[in-house]
């Protein structure tokens, strides 16, 4: 007798964690105007029923993650009328910090910014923070934000290697294709 698998045919994945089904939650509460909500997950020090239900797509092992992806996601929709679901990873996000004087590796903000990024070895939320927060204050798309849930999990898994992923993203010049056949 063989056993089935309860999750076949119904869609659901095999990862304990859901990056996409966030990413959607978020964007509707962007475009239902939730501001109660999206304030609520701006409070990084209080823990809210909105941090909690973040937290349910990670489960058990990735809910603090989740909870602080939401508050990245939520800073940088403070006041914005319509959701971004961003592309790219944040090294190509990064790319586009700056003004007139420069973009990416050709503005020194930028370059300390995301070397201070990648030099950390555990999950640099300030540093993240600062460069959602110059993203916005750019007036640039923030990164695909399924995709920086997934690059956050698996940041300390050295075969991943997801801080030179990101660096090799922000020093690509537009147009060229990388590794992945394209430039994010």
């Amino acid at each position: 007798m063989s056993e089935q698998d309860p999750s076949a045919g119904t869609g659901a994945s095999d990862l304990p964690h859901d990056s996409a089904a966030l990413t959607t939650w978020l964007t509707t509460l962007v475009h239902n105007r939730e501001y109660g909500t999206l304030a609520e997950l701006r409070r990084s020090r209080v823990r809210t029923n909105a941090h909690i239900r973040a937290g349910w797509y990670g489960g058990d092992d990735h809910r603090d993650l989740f909870e602080r992806v939401a508050f990245l996601f939520a800073i940088y929709h403070q006041g914005c009328p319509t959701p971004s679901y961003g592309h790219g990873s944040l090294g190509a996000a990064a790319r586009r910090i700056g003004d007139g004087t420069g973009r990416g590796p050709d503005n020194p903000g930028a370059q300390r910014l995301l070397d201070r990024v990648v030099a950390s070895r555990r999950v640099p939320w300030r540093h993240l923070q600062h460069a959602i927060t110059r993203l916005r204050s750019c007036e640039q798309p923030p990164p695909s934000w399924a995709t920086l849930t997934e690059d956050l999990i698996r940041w300390n898994d050295r075969k991943a290697r997801i801080a030179y992923e990101w660096s090799v993203h922000f020093h690509t010049p537009p147009g060229a294709t990388g590794k992945r056949g394209t430039n994010p």
